[in-house]
């Protein structure tokens, strides 16, 4: 079936899903779920994620240059697709969902504690496209959680990462092939 241009990129799915956090110029911290994330480069390792352009969590970028990745699990799902209502600017959406604010290791911005893993990132560039921009970070620390990872690998189908298929609905991981080759 040809597709509508419109709908292209939802065959690029499921996509993993992230709870971006920020905070703004007063430390108010933001939490928003984003798909449209990709790893850019290995060394250096930066990372990349594509934001609309009236989204609170691109304004505090721009101001404070610092952001986490934080990567959530089946388990708070209802508290993923409520951080992404429009609250108001000045609105802690991790405050207000009941989520957990951490210490990062490397930026200023709060972790989400009950997320599986975290990337703390510093503002690199931005590229305008279309009616996305396009955020690359330079990544200055990752971890997950002891028990998703073991022998070198990510314990995915363990661990449950979310990943978006479509508008309200989502996915987790649950078969894996053996290593090719």
């Amino acid at each position: 079936m040809e597709l509508e241009l419109k709908n292209w990129y939802k065959i690029l799915c499921p996509r993993p899903v992230v709870l971006i956090s920020t905070i703004d110029t007063q430390g108010i911290s933001n939490a928003a779920p984003y798909s449209f994330v990709m790893p850019i480069s290995c060394q250096p390792a930066m990372v990349g994620f594509a934001s609309g352009l009236k989204r609170h969590t691109l304004t505090n970028i721009r101001e404070t240059k610092e952001f986490i990745l934080n990567i959530p699990s089946e388990e708070i799902i209802d508290q993923v697709w409520q951080c992404a209502k429009p609250y108001p600017c000045g609105v802690s959406e991790i405050r207000e969902t009941g989520l957990t604010e951490k210490k990062a290791e490397k930026v200023s911005v709060p972790r989400i504690g009950e997320c599986i893993g975290w990337i703390e990132c510093r503002y690199e560039f931005e590229q305008e496209i279309g009616d996305h921009v396009l955020i690359v970070g330079h990544v200055l620390y990752s971890q997950v959680k002891d028990e998703w990872w073991k022998d070198d690998k990510y314990q995915a189908i363990q661990a449950k990462p979310l990943l978006h298929i479509g508008g309200s609905e989502f996915g987790i991981p649950g078969w894996a092939t053996e290593p090719v080759g």
